[in-house]
């Protein structure tokens, strides 16, 4: 197999671990709210809404709970949103993980770059996963987020500097689950999978790597 890119970029929620869009359905049906609304309320006025000043930490946790209630109140909804700060606690998927390891052993730069509300630890189960990162890059210690472009310059750089060699946007390939994330990606050079079934972008990802991804040891 040839390989197309030499270092990958990885989103956190909805790709290392399961979309926080689904909790976020069962939440609403629970609660006999509007199939969609949490996604809805997250892509209005996406620089300046509650999600986005969490993201970038010029929240904090009760900050988030008033704005993010008063803006679904405003769209005519009562929602909890302590529920819906419970619900981006996603499974970690097996297969993505063991992507990642087989991509480490082939001894390619690996990046995370993830959109969140307080900086991940770094002990644990969680800390021996970021630990087969190069470089975790985090909006809520940069200070800005997905999908301004500066997060994803700031992703390439951390990532150069960690492996000790200048990299290009086009040698990266970018796995996200929002196409919103993807779009400056692209922009910027990056050759891009949008995760929504985690086997056909490991398939993809294959394809740019050179290196068998899919049907990763669960």
């Amino acid at each position: 197999m040839s390989a197309t890119v030499s270092a990958v970029v990885f989103d956190f929620g909805g790709v290392i671990t399961e979309s926080p869009m689904l909790a976020f359905a069962a939440y609403e049906a629970e609660a006999g709210l509007p199939d969609g609304l949490i996604r809805r309320l997250n892509s209005t006025a996406p620089d300046t809404n509650a999600w986005a000043r969490y993201e970038r930490n010029e929240l904090d946790a009760d900050g988030f709970v008033d704005t993010f209630e008063a803006e679904a109140l405003a769209a005519g909804h009562r929602v909890d949103a302590r529920r819906v700060l419970a619900a981006l606690a996603g499974e970690v998927r097996p297969a993505m993980v063991e992507a990642v390891r087989r991509l480490r052993e082939a001894g390619l730069p690996l990046g995370m770059l993830s959109n969140n509300v307080a900086p991940m630890g770094r002990t644990g189960r969680l800390g021996e996963l970021l630990d087969l990162f190069d470089a975790v890059v985090e909006s809520s210690v940069e200070g800005v987020r997905k999908p301004e472009p500066e997060i994803y310059r700031r992703a390439l750089t951390r990532l150069s500097e960690a492996v000790g060699r200048e990299l290009a946007f086009s040698d990266c390939a970018y796995l996200d689950d929002l196409g919103i994330n993807l779009k400056p990606a692209r922009a910027l050079g990056m050759h891009t999978i949008k995760v929504a079934d985690p086997a056909d972008a490991l398939a993809e990802l294959s394809a740019l790597v050179g290196i068998p991804l899919a049907g990763a040891r669960p």
